[in-house]
């Protein structure tokens, strides 16, 4: 009977009683899988981060420990099996660390902690890792012939990373930390992969909110972002038909990874990793010579770090750091921040065309926000509306992908300020 009740005990159903905010996290996991598998949001990676979030709020599975990468750092000495001493609780106190850490740490002294599969996975992420292989897969993915066949396109994009510096500043006054509203800014840039990249550098605490909200909204783009370019536009400005883009050479598009690199990396060097591999990726793609490369890229290497990224992410989302206050701050701001976002290319496109003499679609502005390519296809929707016969898809993709480069330099730039 004693084994049996010791059996009992140390089983997920009893530790469930003791640790009742699980329950709520996994049904927020269950509900998350439910939109990537039914609503079909972003499921590539919605998909993952749900699972992983399932496998982290699973009591007694210990396949992920907050403790190793307490305070934003990763505390090797732990990870090789060390035990837990007074003077590690002191050290992390001193790091002002949560409490809900110093509790874990306070009651395991004399143990060592066994570190598990998500552990190894997350240093992927923690390292910078998987945000920049995905840019490596982006990249070989993206055609920027329509923003080099139209480079007023680029204007477009930066202003649509308006949204992150508006939520910045937002965000500061709420009462977060620099760091911390930079992280939670870089959502309004639509980028997912430059999202994790800023907060794991920034605000590894935040990454499990942050993650889940940045992938969410990108999700959302064709819900949120019709209702701010009507209201922006007139239907006049809707119905511009844009002239036709010039045919790109091979050259231009051999040459445009290489000089945006040397640019960008001397610009703002903090972007060069993202920024680097994204150029990498595609001159793979528009060189001809490296196909193989290029289909790895593309196909198994972009698979297989999606998968462990998005398990990893979202095994951050604990109970003690996603049901709070913070986190519903975050949901709230991510909207201004794409809403803003949208705003900025809708509104520069408008005042471009007090200028120019061949007119730009204003709804092309929308895409500057670095959603490849749904929000290029959204501009493409909302302008079809309107004007049947008008075909915006290739003129949005130009702003649509300098949106890419615009949220890596945007980052960048929170990164060498606040990093």
């Amino acid at each position: 009977m004693d084994a049996i009740l010791d059996f009992i005990k140390g089983t997920g159903f009893a530790m469930l009683a003791d640790n009742w905010l699980n329950l709520a996290m996994i049904a927020v996991a269950c509900f998350l899988a439910w939109l990537a598998i039914v609503k079909k949001f972003e499921p590539l990676l919605l998909l993952p981060i749900a699972f992983g979030m399932l496998l982290t709020n699973l009591p007694g599975a210990e396949m992920f420990h907050e403790v190793l990468f307490a305070g934003g750092h990763i505390h090797w000495d732990l990870f090789g099996g060390n035990p837990i001493t007074q003077a590690t609780v002191d050290a992390f106190r001193q790091a002002e660390v949560s409490e809900t850490i110093l509790t874990y740490l306070q009651n395991n002294i004399g143990n060592s902690i066994t570190a598990g599969l998500v552990d190894y996975l997350y240093l992927g992420v923690k390292l910078g890792i998987y945000p920049c292989l995905i840019f490596l897969g982006v990249g070989a993915m993206t055609d920027f012939g329509p923003l080099i066949a139209n480079p007023k396109s680029l204007l477009l994009g930066a202003a649509a990373q308006i949204g992150i510096f508006m939520t910045f500043a937002g965000t500061r006054l709420m009462g977060f930390t620099e760091a911390q509203a930079s992280s939670i800014g870089i959502i309004g840039g639509a980028d997912g992969p430059t999202a994790i990249f800023v907060t794991t550098k920034l605000a590894p605490e935040l990454l499990g909110p942050i993650a889940v909200a940045a992938y969410s909204y990108m999700a959302l783009v064709p819900v949120i972002q019709p209702p701010i370019m009507k209201a922006l536009t007139t239907k006049k400005e809707r119905m511009i038909v844009m002239k036709e883009l010039r045919t790109v050479s091979k050259r231009e598009k051999i040459l445009f990874p290489i000089i945006v690199t040397i640019f960008v990396a001397l610009l703002v060097p903090s972007a060069a990793p993202l920024v680097g591999c994204l150029m990498l990726g595609n001159l793979f793609k528009e060189s001809g010579v490296v196909e193989r490369i290029s289909k790895t890229a593309q196909n198994e290497l972009m698979n297989i770090v999606t998968i462990f990224l998005g398990i990893s992410v979202g095994a951050t989302a604990t109970a003690s750091t996603f049901l709070n206050w913070g986190t519903l701050k975050i949901l709230c701001m991510g909207i201004v921040a794409f809403g803003f976002g949208t705003a900025g290319g809708v509104l520069l496109a408008k005042f471009m065309n007090l200028f120019l003499k061949n007119k730009i679609n204003p709804l092309i502005g929308s895409a500057g926000v670095s959603a490849v390519p749904m929000a290029a296809r959204v501009s493409q929707t909302v302008g079809q509306k309107e004007n049947p016969s008008n075909f915006l898809l290739m003129h949005a993709m130009g702003p649509n992908v300098a949106g890419v480069i615009g949220s890596a330099i945007a980052a960048g730039i929170l990164l060498s300020m606040f990093g």
